[in-house]
């Protein structure tokens, strides 16, 4: 019984193999077929796969040479992320014909909260209903969702009818629907936690619920509280449609793994000006420089150096990058590497923001 919680109307709406069907959208001849997005070249990785591609065991971040061996007749197609934004736009401008609390996840994926809704409409599987078929009507795509009472179930909630369906968890079945939940269908649950919850005998949500919170904070760290609250409804976190940048990277994976740090030198130059182009495009800075290091053998390895100041200059990254590349001796040959910035100025901006609309609400503006 959930008690004294927020009962809000959520929605979370996933699209259907979004990058795939984007390819199959605008090459007809491709609906139907199996396609991997990427992941061509001896070295290449890939990035989606289509539910004709999932049925042969295709999936994202696999290589393209066990993707063939699994599906011979496999279709890969190039990447092609300004076609992507462009339909995630439109799919967004739909989201807000219903309301303004819509919180992005990515470019295929958001939250909606429709508890007031511009429609006046009461029903939220309604609502996602409206939603998924002006979706396929303007778009040409097809969508998923899933509706409850807070994020992490709606999210669980849209992966249980794709593609193409949706899944209403009400109130009252919010506590039966978790019981009997595969763990691995938590979402926070990865494949390693979850051969971890094996090993303790925790296989689906009631026998998490049966563990108390000083045995998951024990077995799991922070997690564990997080899991004791989820599993009994508990997710108060709301859909913030302003949803603040914490970092941004670029990285680089080679067609031969490089064993030296002179060659890597005029990689680490390439991604540290994507980079910095895409901090002055955001209009961000920030002060902590990650160099991403993943050796031939797929181990990985970060590097990070916090400065004094924010930064987004091009020479500054490269230099901060290259004292942590040198910082000490490779293990391994690379295949990738990789920079990000974070602790970004952007949590100053918001606050400056909000005292500026403090001071503006205060003599009356």
């Amino acid at each position: 019984m959930l008690t004294n919680l927020p009962i809000r109307k959520i929605i979370h709406v996933d699209m259907d193999a979004f990058y795939a069907s984007v390819a199959q959208l605008d090459n007809p001849d491709l609906i139907g077929k199996a396609i991997a997005v990427g992941g061509s070249g001896r070295r290449g990785v890939i990035s989606a796969a289509s539910y004709e591609a999932r049925k042969f065991g295709v999936k994202s971040a696999m290589s393209g040479n066990l993707a063939l061996k699994l599906c011979p007749e496999l279709i890969f197609v190039k990447t092609d992320f300004e076609r992507y934004r462009e339909i995630s736009k439109k799919i967004r401008t739909i989201f807000l014909d219903y309301t303004d609390l819509v919180e992005p996840l990515s470019l295929d994926e958001a939250y909606l909260d429709v508890t007031e809704n511009k429609k006046g409409n009461p029903s939220a599987s309604m609502i996602a209903e409206d939603i998924r078929a002006r979706i396929f009507n303007e778009v040409g795509l097809t969508a998923s969702a899933g509706i409850s009472i807070n994020k992490f179930i709606a999210k669980v909630a849209s992966d249980y009818n794709k593609p193409n369906g949706q899944k209403t968890v009400n109130p009252e079945e919010v506590i039966p629907f978790l019981e009997t939940l595969d763990i691995r269908k938590f979402y926070g649950v990865g494949k390693v936690t979850a051969e971890k919850m094996y090993q303790k005998g925790i296989f689906t949500g009631m026998d998490l619920k049966l563990k108390s919170i000083e045995f998951l904070e024990d077995h799991f760290g922070k997690s564990g509280s997080y899991f004791y609250n989820v599993v009994r409804g508990i997710h108060t976190s709301e859909v913030k449609p302003n949803r603040i940048r914490k970092s941004l990277a670029a990285e680089r994976t080679f067609s031969e793994n490089l064993s030296s740090e002179v060659f890597m030198m005029e990689k680490l130059d390439q991604i540290a000006e994507e980079v910095s182009k895409r901090l002055l495009k955001s209009n961000v800075a920030g002060k902590t420089v990650t160099l991403k290091i993943k050796y031939s053998d797929f181990s990985l390895q970060t590097r990070s150096k916090t400065l004094p100041y924010y930064i987004s200059d091009e020479d500054i990254i490269l230099n901060t990058a290259k004292e942590l590349l040198y910082q000490e001796k490779m293990s391994n040959s690379v295949r990738l590497l990789g920079i990000s910035l974070s602790n970004l100025n952007t949590e100053t901006k918001k606050i400056a923001e909000q005292k500026a609309i403090s001071v503006q609400l205060k003599f009356g503006f």
